[in-house]
């Protein structure tokens, strides 16, 4: 005990400035900790969190046994790797092109338009896509009357679905994803190219031999960071692009809209809280298991 307050006098300054954030953390992270019991209960307003009858695993029972849980597991699952994947490839192929194209007003134009999606909120991309896509005055149907071919009723069929979602995912986190990896090409020293050059390396092999495993630190520390998130859909992106579509549900509803609808639809607060707690628990395991066979395999490039 001496030793932590001795420890507490002489860096009171930096345990000063770290306080603020050490009680965000405490008030916005662990204190909502305790609504997990929700999860085992059968919640009533009345009876409120600790008052609610306990029925145990009830709700994780009726989640696996409906067959909720693997469906929305499997959406959730397969839209993330698609966009962890997906996404950092063409991220980090869009730098590469970015660094070794010559023109320096292009390549600030053509980053600048990149970057700009990001900055456009999810209400938008939702207009965009019911504008393009819905039946009755969307682009692509009023294209399709103007050349004679039958109109397409994409809000009835789940089909198209998954790629217009993929698509404005990639579209909209492009620009921030290139900038990171361009910042990791730009910290690449000049002389490993120069004596790529010297010995007669064109630029498809100076990319292939340099820049593409100079990268891959950063490449694994990126999906890394993104597999804790791997059961967390982008919620504003799938609820503004979908909405409440009932029929679109079986390609789309991931497990945050489901439990967006248990709490703010049916108002069934354990179910809600038992799916989330199942999404949380999960992603842990997920990044601990990764995280343990890259330490195995290289161990540099493990988060810990």
């Amino acid at each position: 005990m001496r030793g932590m307050f001795g420890e507490l006098i002489r860096n009171r300054v930096m345990f000063v400035m770290i306080a603020p954030t050490l009680l965000f953390f405490l008030i916005f992270a662990y204190l909502p900790m305790v609504g997990i019991y929700y999860a085992f209960t059968n919640y009533s307003f009345e009876g409120g969190l600790f008052g609610s009858e306990f029925i145990g695993w009830q709700n994780f029972r009726f989640l696996v046994e409906s067959g909720s849980l693997w469906a929305l597991t499997k959406n959730t699952m397969f839209y993330n790797l698609a966009f962890i994947m997906v996404g950092n490839m063409l991220q980090l192929t869009c730098a590469i092109f970015l660094a070794e194209i010559p023109g320096r007003l292009f390549k600030k134009t053509a980053q600048s338009a990149m970057f700009l999606p990001y900055f456009i909120s999810f209400v938008l991309v939702g207009a965009f896509v019911f504008n393009l896509f819905n039946s009755e005055n969307g682009v692509i149907n009023t294209l399709l009357h103007q050349l004679g071919l039958a109109e397409y009723d994409f809000y009835m069929h789940t089909a198209p679905w998954k790629y217009i979602i993929v698509f404005f995912n990639l579209w909209k986190g492009l620009g921030y994803g290139t900038v990171i990896y361009l910042a990791a090409i730009m910290s690449i020293g000049d002389e490993y190219y120069e004596a790529a050059k010297i010995d007669g390396a064109n630029i498809f092999q100076r990319i292939r031999s340099i820049t593409i495993p100079m990268l891959i630190p950063t490449f694994i520390l990126l999906v890394l960071l993104s597999l804790g998130g791997i059961l967390k859909g982008q919620f504003d992106l799938f609820y503004q692009i979908v909405g409440n579509n009932g029929l679109l549900f079986e390609a789309t509803d991931i497990i945050d809209t489901y439990v967006y609808r248990s709490l703010a639809v049916n108002f069934d607060i354990g179910m809600g809280t038992a799916a989330g707690l199942y999404q949380s628990f999960f992603g842990l395991m997920l990044v601990l298991v990764v995280n343990y066979i890259i330490r195995k395999t290289r161990e540099d490039y493990a988060l810990f």
